[in-house]
């Protein structure tokens, strides 16, 4: 397999240890892996509050630094244009927030504990 079929499920496995983790404190996921011209939105969820996009950032560890060092100024300006055609899309009242989930794996995909940790409203 190549390298970028193992980086995919990586990818993968670290949105669904997030999906999971979300339903588990009360989230409901509205959408994994929404595409469009604008780019990709990892995970949507939603509350009775807040609708969120999740980035989804996986990491060995930090030692090169944080995984949502990742979230670029210009990936934050596409995560914002395809979540304003989600929102397009799927009209709602709920409050729009931006999260970074990153994931620290140090086994990557055979890692029993993986730590995750949140930053809401991160951009």
């Amino acid at each position: 397999m190549s390298s970028g079929g193992e980086a995919r499920i990586r990818g993968q496995w670290g949105e669904e240890l997030v999906a999971e983790d979300l339903r588990r404190k009360g989230w409901t996921v509205a959408a994994r892996n929404f595409y469009c011209r604008m780019g990709e939105l990892d995970i949507v969820a939603k509350n009775e509050r807040y609708l969120i996009f999740v980035e989804v950032k996986l990491r060995k560890n930090a030692r090169f630094g944080a995984a949502c060092e990742a979230v670029t100024p210009l990936k934050q300006r596409k995560l914002m244009a395809a979540a304003q055609y989600y929102l397009m899309c799927h009209p709602t009242k709920l409050q729009p927030r931006f999260d970074v989930a990153e994931v620290y794996a140090p086994q990557g995909v055979h890692t029993e504990r993986p730590s995750i940790s949140y930053i809401e409203n991160a951009f």
